[in-house]
């Protein structure tokens, strides 16, 4: 597996090995001691989500706050999303800075995004089945979330003239002036 730190250095893009002929294709896509090796960190996943989503979906930016704060591993399995993540962490030179990047289930990428960063995707295929495990249990009183068109963020999000298809909880969400982050 090849692992590329981003603009967000704790956010790393990930491209597994894929080994493919006339058959298909075979790669590994988890290895818990390859992966703590290359983070130079222990980390262990104690929960796994998929979700099924349109094209237009957008889904984030979502987090959760101590002490329960998540890493989540993301990668798309069927079509294709462009994956957000949102450095949440007041006191980090990169506060409000966010890195984002195609997760297809052609180019098998994964991404990395630690505790203290916002998460969040949207659909561009006509479908896109989406799988993340995280470090963390769903604690529905530590949730946060951010303004998914903050302009202090200023996430350029692929929609192509698309008016996104959002949650009641992403609509209400507060901007980053006003959103719960780390400290």
């Amino acid at each position: 597996m090849q692992i590329t730190p981003t603009a967000l250095p704790e956010v790393l893009l990930i491209e597994p090995k894929v080994f493919g002929d006339a058959r298909g294709f075979f790669m590994e896509s988890w290895n818990e001691a390859r992966f703590n090796a290359a983070l130079g960190q222990d980390v262990h996943f104690v929960q796994d989500n998929h979700s099924r989503s349109a094209r237009g979906v957008l889904r984030g930016l979502h987090y959760q706050l101590a002490p329960h704060a998540q890493g989540k591993l993301v990668r798309c399995v069927s079509g294709a999303v462009f994956d957000v993540a949102v450095d949440m962490r007041r006191a980090s030179p990169n506060f409000g800075r966010w890195v984002g990047f195609e997760l297809s289930a052609e180019n098998h990428r994964q991404m990395w995004i630690p505790p203290g960063f916002a998460h969040g995707f949207v659909v561009v295929s006509e479908t896109a089945d989406f799988l993340y495990k995280t470090s963390g249990r769903y604690a529905p009183e530590c949730e946060g979330a951010v303004r998914w068109d903050d302009p202090s963020i200023g996430v350029a999000w692929p929609l192509d003239g698309i008016t996104p298809q959002l949650s009641a909880k992403d609509v209400a969400a507060p901007l980053l002036a006003e959103a719960k982050t780390f400290d």
